[in-house]
């Protein structure tokens, strides 16, 4: 039985070169094959097309590229983008492009289903079935970029890991993956311009802040009441607030990079007095900013979005401690793409 191919994309440039030497190729010629791999992002070995068709040959011969496949594209009224993503495995993801007038921001995901059992979202009613590796998150990446140029006729301005999956419970591949979406040999954006989005794991946290890295950092927060919290968000039993504020004050300790809160309020839930004053509260820990989030239902009546007073007694109560907060209206709703909703009924 033939040993199974590596997956080309797993080695690193120095191993490529090191490969090359080793078949008697010179070691530039693991360059060459790293910029088609990375740089521009080719699905097959024979599309690299200053390489010889013997080495081509070698390549196909010892390796694979596991690259994605856009199964599905679903296109919203309002310009929001939907790709269903099939994996090399056959499983799918999901992920998002979601334009404005000056900006297209790409929302992709870093597990297929999710580690996590957060109540209100429908990612979470998936099994997680893997985590992704660092190329297939960049893939999504790349695809969103094409489509940003295509139907927007300009370069992807941001990135969010928003969609599928807990990023930290990734860490590693979905560094390895920023590490390479930031580097001039792949898409070369700033960090400052991608934010990972976490429901709060506190020792995870601290070890971004270890790492030094340069992105931005969101929390789902939803509520800053240990009681409320864990009952919409169960998993966060085993992390409470108290732990998580420390672990955010250990970030801005570290990084000096404020914090973006992301906050849902649903009726009945988390839009009386006592959930607004301690979420100020709770704001005042470290420089932050919140982002109260439009819900998206998810087929059942246990989670209905506030009324505007409750909106509008957040914005009041966060404005008087001089926290910026936005409202945020979702976007893709009509083809199941807004916040929460991502399931893979493609």
């Amino acid at each position: 039985m033939k040993p199974k191919k590596k997956d080309i994309r797993a080695l690193t440039k120095e191993q490529l070169r090191n490969f090359f030497v080793a078949n008697g190729d010179k070691a530039f010629r693991g360059n060459q094959v790293y910029e088609w791999l990375w740089g521009k992002v080719v699905h097959s070995f024979e599309d690299m097309t200053n390489i010889s068709i013997a080495t081509r040959e070698m390549l196909q011969e010892n390796f694979v590229i596991n690259h994605i496949e856009v199964d599905n594209i679903q296109r919203s009224k309002d310009g929001t983008v939907k790709n269903a993503v099939r994996l090399h495995d056959g499983l799918v993801v999901e992920s998002v492009l979601i334009p404005t007038d000056t900006r297209t921001t790409a929302c992709v995901s870093s597990q297929v289903g999710c580690s996590l059992d957060c109540k209100f979202c429908a990612t979470s009613r998936l099994k997680r079935m893997r985590n992704l590796n660092p190329d297939e998150i960049y893939d999504q990446v790349a695809a969103i970029n094409k489509e940003s140029l295509l139907y927007y006729n300009h370069k992807l301005s941001n990135i969010v890991f928003m969609g599928m999956g807990e990023p930290l419970m990734n860490y590693n591949n979905v560094i390895k993956a920023i590490d390479m979406i930031t580097s001039p040999e792949g898409l070369g954006m700033s960090p400052k311009r991608i934010m990972v989005s976490t429901s709060g794991v506190p020792k995870m946290i601290k070890k971004l802040a270890d790492d030094g890295v340069k992105f931005k950092l969101a929390v789902s927060l939803h509520s800053a009441i240990d009681e409320i919290r864990s009952r919409i968000m169960p998993f966060s039993e085993n992390f409470p607030l108290a732990d998580l504020r420390e672990a955010l004050e250990y970030w801005y300790r570290k990084t000096k990079s404020k914090i973006s809160y992301e906050y849902v309020v649903w009726k009945g839930i988390n839009d009386d007095k006592a959930s607004v004053d301690a979420l100020v509260k709770f704001c005042k820990y470290v420089p932050c900013k919140v982002n109260l989030i439009e819900y998206n239902p998810i087929d059942d009546g246990e989670f209905q979005q506030a009324s505007e007073e409750a909106i509008a007694a957040y914005i009041k109560g966060l404005e008087a401690i001089g926290v910026v907060v936005k409202v945020r209206r979702s976007r893709g709703k009509d083809i199941d793409a807004a916040c929460g909703q991502l399931a893979n009924k493609s």
